[in-house]
């Protein structure tokens, strides 16, 4: 059994902490967090022991592998902390907000020959895993072009957006580990335009609510995105793959496929789920259950630090855009 500690008992860690606890090949042994009242009924309910202190938690000599899913100023400090120790990490993204500190991080796991996978749980959701899966079979040929629309259901809390890295970090980077994912290809330049149409107030921390960002790989494919913070009807996930002999077309989740007529509506269905925890509640399991068969069978893990690099400096050069009016080369 690999002992694992889950680090944070927010709504990321009690995912985590759950998923861990459900795993047959895992036993929980701790969550860490400092807030008494998030951590001690979280670990009665999971049979663990609650801790105030993560590094006391990553020390532990029962713990194998390490969970990070507290806030991102601490992710550095607490992942190589637990590389250190010669103990595998599953982190939340990004690994950091600055890019100098994220490289010098990785130098650092690279140089400890540590095991860390970067939480892009996305590739994990089993209809984006099966639209990858027709993409490496050839179903659609060639990759041509990739489009993504990612729109939240509304405006994230002030003190999260304050502290969030803005959008194109917070937001737009699953979308960017996306693109690069399907387009098979390392975008080579970026361009991004980004306005407050929801939010005025955002000026203050030089951030957007709605964006759309364009990448283009040096084989010339192409890749838009389109970020909202607000879309009235749920939350928004859609993506299509264009290739040379086809398409591939993944559409939103719903609470059951029934559709209604009536002589008041015409093929009318149920709303969109509600938000990420309800559309990606399959793709936290799986991905932490990748997290654990990749250690217990001593695989490859499925993402890297390198994914969480690469995905931020797209990011960065996005945010550049936006705010210079350029295309930026990454």
């Amino acid at each position: 059994m690999l002992g694992i500690a889950v680090l944070g008992a927010g709504r990321i860690g009690k995912i985590h902490a759950g998923n861990a606890a459900a795993n047959p090949k895992a036993k929980l042994v701790a969550i860490a967090d400092p807030f008494a009242d998030a951590v001690i009924p979280l670990a009665q309910a999971l049979g663990a022991e609650a801790m105030s202190d993560c590094v006391a938690a990553i020390e532990r000599p029962d713990v194998d592998a390490v969970v990070i899913g507290t806030p991102t100023d601490t992710h550095v400090a607490l992942m190589l902390k637990a590389v250190e120790l010669g103990k595998p990490v599953l982190c939340e993204k990004p690994i950091d907000l600055d890019m100098d500190k994220s490289r010098a991080a990785v130098a650092e796991v690279e140089r400890l020959n540590g095991r860390v996978m970067l939480a892009f749980n996305r590739r994990f959701e089993t209809t984006f895993a099966r639209m990858r899966e027709a993409v490496d079979a050839g179903d659609v040929g060639e990759v041509r072009q990739v489009i993504i629309s990612s729109r939240d259901p509304g405006m994230p809390p002030a003190a999260y957006v304050k502290s969030s890295g803005g959008i194109f970090r917070d937001m737009t980077i699953h979308d960017l580990d996306i693109a690069r994912w399907l387009l098979g290809e390392e975008p080579v330049e970026v361009t991004a335009v980004g306005s407050r149409l929801i939010d005025p107030s955002l000026e203050q921390y030089g951030d957007f609510d709605t964006v759309m960002v364009q990448l283009k790989t040096a084989t010339g494919k192409q890749c838009h995105i389109n970020n909202c913070r607000e879309a009235v009807y749920g939350y928004d996930q859609r993506i299509e793959v264009f290739g040379s002999t086809g398409m591939l077309l993944q559409d939103n989740l719903r609470p059951t496929t029934i559709r209604r007529w009536s002589r008041t509506a015409t093929d009318a269905r149920e709303p969109l789920l509600n938000f990420f925890l309800e559309r990606y509640q399959q793709a936290y399991k799986a991905e932490l259950d990748a997290f654990i068969e990749a250690l217990a069978e001593n695989k490859p893990l499925p993402t890297s630090v390198y994914d969480g690099l690469k995905a931020l400096r797209l990011a960065e050069c996005a945010l550049e855009s936006a705010n210079t009016g350029r295309t930026v080369r990454v």
